[in-house]
């Protein structure tokens, strides 16, 4: 039979024992925590070292560890880890500065052929570059090291994240007057008049969606069939067959679209969106277009349409690389959600049919389209 422990009995309060007994019950606490645990619960009980040895099932080692450290510190003590490092850091800390730099440039500038750095590759450069470097203590760095060195920043060299450059110096006061134009509008819709005919200005969004395919299948798809295929099967298989333009015209007010699908995206292609506007709205009314700076949009050939319509249209131009700021886009991603999903077609013939029965069921139940981001404008009020 064991002999009992020639160590102090561990006397735990009502708080400490609560504790303990509920970590052993614990299944979200770490193992080790759970371990100690009900090390502490036995041997205040007054089991001996060898029972709570075979109990616990781990080494006596461990256990006196975990006593001599409550007996000392107290419970939390003999639960948590004691920290200690058994000597000094090899790497030191002008290595670990030189591996950030290193990380913060591109390895084409040290003539490797790859645009971005990978783990690997940076830990080969290090290993390589250490000892010219004046770094001894990295001439053997592996991937693993690398990676412990770049994820105390974090930096992580092998991803991109990409940003949109600003490159309209007049960005901001161009940003304000689409903002403005939408505010109008807005306050116009919330009392309409009696007669939409006498609406004295009409604001439509304008904008192209290029490079809609025509695809065809190669076999026909499969239809669902209950408790067995839930889904269309489709073959892998496709035929391209060609590319349109969705040239569309979007109502700020009533939500009705004007659109043409067209083969090319032109100056001609784009007139003929505005005769159809020009046809299709009051001849009493002038028509304010969001747009971009396309070059069919301001191109000579439709310069001189325009001058045979005059104070007939507007134009209100988004920024450079604003086009998020066209609320026309909402229309385009709706239509990506709806008919165009996994669209697929006979012919081009086809697929223009069928964007315009789209478009026409659209009209058929339009929505509104709003902007209901104002803060820059409340921002610019403020500082004026």
């Amino acid at each position: 039979m064991a002999g009992a422990s020639r160590k102090p009995k561990l006397v735990l309060s009502t708080d400490e024992r609560t504790k303990l007994e509920g970590l052993t019950r614990s299944r979200t606490a770490p193992v080790r925590q759970v371990q100690r645990a009900r090390i502490l619960i036995r041997y205040s009980a007054g089991e001996a070292i060898t029972e709570i040895e075979r109990t616990v099932g781990v080494s006596r080692v461990t256990i006196y560890k975990c006593i001599d450290k409550a007996l000392a510190m107290g419970v939390d003590a003999g639960l948590a880890d004691t920290y200690h490092r058994p000597k000094e850091p090899v790497i030191t800390e002008e290595a670990r500065t030189w591996v950030v730099s290193v990380a913060c440039t591109k390895p084409k500038e040290f003539g490797y052929a790859a645009e971005l750095w990978t783990r690997q590759s940076l830990a080969n450069h290090v290993r390589t570059q250490a000892l010219a470097e004046g770094h001894p203590s990295l001439k053997r760095a592996a991937k693993a090291t690398v990676h412990r060195i770049l994820g105390e920043q974090p930096l992580q060299p092998h991803r991109v994240t990409y940003y949109l450059e600003r490159r309209d110096p007049d960005f901001e006061a161009k940003m304000r007057e689409v903002l403005l134009v939408y505010q109008q509008v807005e306050l116009a819709n919330r009392q309409p008049p009696a007669d939409s005919s006498l609406r004295p200005v009409i604001t439509v969004s304008v904008d192209e969606k290029p490079g809609v395919q025509a695809i065809a299948n190669t076999a026909p798809d499969l239809p669902p069939v209950p408790g067995k295929y839930p889904a269309t099967a489709r073959d892998h298989e496709y035929r391209r067959m060609g590319t349109v333009s969705i040239l569309a015209a979007l109502d700020l007010h009533d939500g009705h679209v004007t659109a043409r699908v067209e083969r090319r995206h032109r100056s001609r292609e784009f007139i003929h969106l505005l005769k159809d506007l020009d046809a299709y709205y009051p001849l009493e009314c002038t028509i304010r277009i969001l747009l971009d700076n396309h070059s069919a949009h301001i191109s000579r050939e439709t310069r001189q349409y325009l001058a045979t319509r005059p104070n007939r249209f507007i134009y209100v131009h988004t920024p450079k690389h604003g086009s998020w700021l066209n609320i026309v886009e909402t229309l385009f991603g709706k239509m990506a959600r709806t008919f165009l999903r996994h669209i697929r077609v006979q012919s081009v013939d086809d697929l223009i049919r069928r964007i315009l029965l789209g478009i026409a069921e659209i009209n058929a139940a339009p929505v509104v389209h709003r902007w209901k981001k104002f803060d820059t404008l409340l921002v610019t009020a403020d500082e004026q």
